[in-house]
């Protein structure tokens, strides 16, 4: 079978919006209330659960310039929404019934997934470059020892991670999201969804991995690497390995984390010692085999 047969992708489907009217909410020291504008200001006033069948669903009224264009992504169009220059196309009801949707359908796809690693890295490796070797290594290593492979689904170091859970034959799991430029899912994906918002795709590479890899990357690999250390500090996730991939391209960073942020209070010792740096494979796999692991669960009210 041709390797590009193999991919399975799931676009997460918009579902209908919900009929009753879009609310937002404020916790305030007097509850939850319903955020209001008068005269451009936001003040919180006790919400009340609208009653009744005959409720409307709300009408988009856009406030955007005559000059506006359409956002390129549902990520734009909701985080643009109340600038004059992004036409708004979505209610937060139908904003709301996306999330919701990218959600379910990420926990109903993914929901089989045992052990298994996110990986890591740059876009633009190209499949010459000793990082892509590297990251392909790495995968197959950990794939031979059972671990399913996470990646963003796209090319380079994302392509590397699942072409070398291809080649150990574990499960190669792609996490796409929708960018204003076509990123497209790379040809070793097993198992690809698409994600409408960066935030639920987010909650994906966590919640079904039991450690992060990390190769060389840009500012999406560094989010990625700084969330999991923020969830780790914060205490929102336990047992959570992160392995920085390639000593020459990382030690700079870590230093400075060590003379900087350490050094002037500004994280703790624990903080810098959960991050282990390496070149060698072997040791990616002692790390990661060494850390709790994520079990399938199949909720009974589920499927």
């Amino acid at each position: 079978m041709a390797a590009s047969a193999r991919v399975a992708v799931t676009r997460v489907a918009a579902r209908p919006a919900d009929p009753r009217p879009s609310l937002c909410f404020v916790r305030t020291r007097i509850g939850v209330g319903r955020l209001s504008r008068t005269a451009g200001l936001r003040s919180a006033e006790p919400f009340r659960e609208p009653a009744g069948p005959n409720l409307r669903t709300p009408t988009v009224r856009s406030v955007s310039s005559p000059e506006a264009r359409p956002p390129a992504t549902l990520d734009e169009e909701l985080l643009e929404a109340e600038m004059l220059g992004v036409l708004t196309t979505k209610t937060d009801a139908d904003r709301i019934a996306q999330m919701r949707a990218d959600l379910e359908e990420g926990f109903r796809a993914l929901a089989h997934v045992g052990r298994a690693v996110s990986v890591f890295g740059s876009a633009r490796t190209a499949p010459d470059d000793p990082d892509y070797a590297l990251a392909r290594e790495v995968a197959r290593t950990l794939g031979a020892a059972g671990f399913a492979v996470i990646t963003g689904g796209g090319p380079g170091i994302m392509e590397a991670g699942n072409r070398g859970a291809r080649d150990s034959g574990a499960l190669s799991i792609g996490l796409n999201i929708d960018l204003p430029f076509e990123q497209g899912m790379n040809a070793y994906v097993d198992l690809g969804l698409e994600f409408h918002y960066f935030f639920t795709r987010k909650v994906m590479f966590v919640r079904y991995a039991s450690s992060f890899v990390v190769f060389p990357g840009g500012f999406g690999t560094l989010d990625e690497l700084f969330e999991a250390l923020t969830l780790i500090q914060t205490e929102k996730i336990h047992e959570f390995p992160v392995l920085l991939v390639g000593t020459r391209w990382w030690g700079g960073l870590v230093d400075w984390m060590r003379e900087r942020l350490l050094d002037e209070g500004k994280i703790s010792p624990d903080d810098i010692d959960r991050l282990r740096v390496t070149d060698d494979p072997a040791e990616v796999l002692e790390v990661v085999s060494s850390a709790a692991h994520r079990h399938a669960r199949i909720d009974s009210a589920g499927d």
